[in-house]
């Protein structure tokens, strides 16, 4: 039981956190259309975070059917708003490179996440 009252707290703290840091706060000249792909987007990398799978480029592309620049597109902002840091790391067959984000540190204990993974 605790661990359905611990799931649920979390979401709810992802929703304010998510509302809050996108909505409440655009950036200049952002649309209200962009605002609303980046709390579509945060919720599906919460949701792969919580299930253990990398924030990786190429994992994001596959889960959301979205083109690779449209998925980039999507998160710039995110890292630009300092709720996602993007990292170059070598791709899962070690000869090319992978974008890995992962949430800062900040927005993982606001959002009750703990560390990425």
């Amino acid at each position: 039981m605790a661990r359905v009252i611990d799931a649920q707290r979390q979401e709810q703290r992802f929703s304010a956190y998510a509302l809050q840091e996108v909505l409440d706060k655009p950036i200049e000249g952002e649309t209200p259309q962009s605002r609303l792909k980046q709390v579509g987007m945060m919720t599906v990398l919460f949701m792969m975070h919580r299930s253990g799978e990398k924030l990786t480029l190429a994992n994001i592309k596959e889960t959301t059917g979205m083109t690779r620049n449209t998925v980039k597109e999507s998160i710039d902002p995110l890292v630009a708003r300092g709720i996602l840091t993007e990292t170059i790391v070598k791709n899962s067959a070690g000869r090319g490179t992978a974008w890995l984000y992962e949430f800062t540190p900040e927005t993982a204990n606001r959002l009750g996440v703990g560390a990425n993974r």
